[in-house]
């Protein structure tokens, strides 16, 4: 995972590893997965792109 030190900065130093995102056009929201086994993790409810985290490009 990334290193988030010092916390309250808002900011992240490094990728988040072992996961990804797609947008989700249906919901309009953005959907974590992990890269391992597929398997959804998390979803954003205000629409916008986890911080950190590669995005998936459609096919």
């Amino acid at each position: 995972m990334a290193k988030n030190a010092p916390i309250g900065d808002n900011a992240r130093r490094g990728a988040v590893r072992d996961r990804s995102q797609a947008f989700n056009p249906t919901t309009q929201t953005w959907t974590k997965r992990d890269a391992g086994n597929g398997q959804f993790m998390d979803q954003k409810k205000d629409g916008e792109p986890f911080k950190g985290v590669r995005k998936e490009h459609k096919k």
